[in-house]
C-alpha cells in the first residue's frame, strides 16, 4: 500500500485511467462481436456496415492510448479479410 501523497495521487489517478480504458475496450470488443455475428449470418451489407463502425472504434481507442496503432491496425485487416470474402 502507498504511504506517500504522491504515490496515492499515482493511485487514484491509475483507477481512474483503469476504469476508462476498460469501457473503451468493452465497446470495441462489443462491436466486433456484432460484426462477426453478421459475417456468420452472410449478411454482406450489415458487415460492412459492422465494419465501419468497428474500425472507426477501433481507431478512437488507438487516439485515446487504449489500444497500439499496429495492433488496431491488424485487427481492421483481419475484420476486413472476413467481410470481403463475404461479399466475393
Amino acid at each position: 500500500m502507498a504511504n506517500h501523497p504522491s504515490a496515492l495521487k499515482r493511485m487514484r489517478q491509475s483507477a481512474r485511467r483503469r476504469a476508462r480504458n476498460r469501457i473503451v475496450r468493452t465497446k470495441v470488443k462489443t462491436q466486433i462481436k456484432k460484426l462477426l455475428r453478421t459475417v456468420e449470418e452472410k449478411s454482406p451489407e450489415q458487415a460492412q456496415e459492422a465494419l465501419r463502425l468497428s474500425a472507426s472504434l477501433l481507431h478512437k481507442s488507438v487516439s485515446k492510448g487504449v489500444h497500439h496503432r499496429n495492433t488496431a491496425s491488424r485487427q481492421i485487416g483481419r475484420l476486413a479479410r472476413k467481410v470481403n470474402a463475404l461479399a466475393s
